[in-house]
């Protein structure tokens, strides 16, 4: 899990205890490229995503250029084995949008715009999925966005819909809605809903990453979109750093430290 334990002092370059991880921020278009493939193993190879728009191999899209890529590399094999990207405020209104606007009216969080980065495109190599690295990518996530000031982080998290037609997606929303939901001033609606089911059943736990983002305080912030070309459902999730539990703060205080 991303955030389960107290935060260490992470580095640019942070060296999981394994010492076979390390994670940064891409510095030249080889790591880029190296995103992109992993991207496309994973979402298109391993999920049957419809991707379109980019060289054969590689997930890529207009925002790419725009973004800071986070990526994960075993330190034995130099292969790429994790990504993030980030959408910094400057860089959303030079493109004109953030990402999550194509999928919702984001109307109603324009106030938190200048202050709110977007991330996005998480993946992991499957046979890395032990935790270790999701968790190096979001200390980095954070120690950058305390170090940059930005409290907002923005983001989506998918849950499929191709094996079920979309009843766990539907089943978490009616679960979760009444407990995690942002309020009225900060929903967001999504451009393409959710198509309809005559039936629902008891939602298991939520998936790691949205499990994740609400142990850190993250709201809900309306119904999830409809990703027709990734077969799934998108929860619009928004965490604010400024009210992160005491456990997290308290990481959160030793990140500001770090930056200073």
């Amino acid at each position: 899990m991303p955030l389960e334990t107290t935060l260490t002092h992470p580095s640019r370059a942070h060296a999981a205890p394994s010492h076979r991880l390390v994670t940064q921020w891409a510095t030249d278009d080889k790591q880029i490229l190296a995103a992109k493939r992993l991207r496309y193993r994973v979402f298109h190879d391993e999920l049957g995503a419809h991707l379109s728009g980019g060289q054969p191999g590689l997930d890529q899209d207009e925002f790419d250029a725009y973004c800071k890529h986070l990526i994960v590399s075993d330190n034995h094999t130099g292969e790429v084995v994790g990504t993030y990207r980030l959408l910094e405020p400057s860089a959303a209104k030079a493109i004109g949008c953030y990402y999550a606007d194509t999928e919702f009216d984001l109307t109603r969080l324009r106030n938190i715009k200048p202050q709110m980065a977007e991330l996005g495109r998480s993946c992991v190599d499957p046979n890395y999925r032990t935790g270790a690295v999701i968790m190096a990518m979001w200390r980095e996530i954070l120690r950058y966005c305390v170090a940059q000031g930005h409290p907002y982080l923005l983001g989506c998290t998918t849950v499929p819909m191709r094996w079920d037609g979309g009843m766990l997606a539907h089943s978490l929303w009616s679960k979760l809605a009444s407990n995690h939901l942002a309020s009225e001033a900060f929903q967001v609606y999504p451009r393409k809903a959710l198509p309809g089911l005559s039936r629902y059943y008891d939602a298991p736990s939520p998936p790691a990453l949205m499990q994740a983002y609400l142990r850190m305080g993250a709201k809900i912030l309306g119904k999830p979109a409809w990703d027709v070309d990734f077969c799934a459902a998108d929860f619009p999730m928004l965490l604010n750093l400024e009210n992160l539990p005491p456990r997290y703060q308290r990481g959160l205080k030793m990140l500001s430290r770090d930056c200073e």
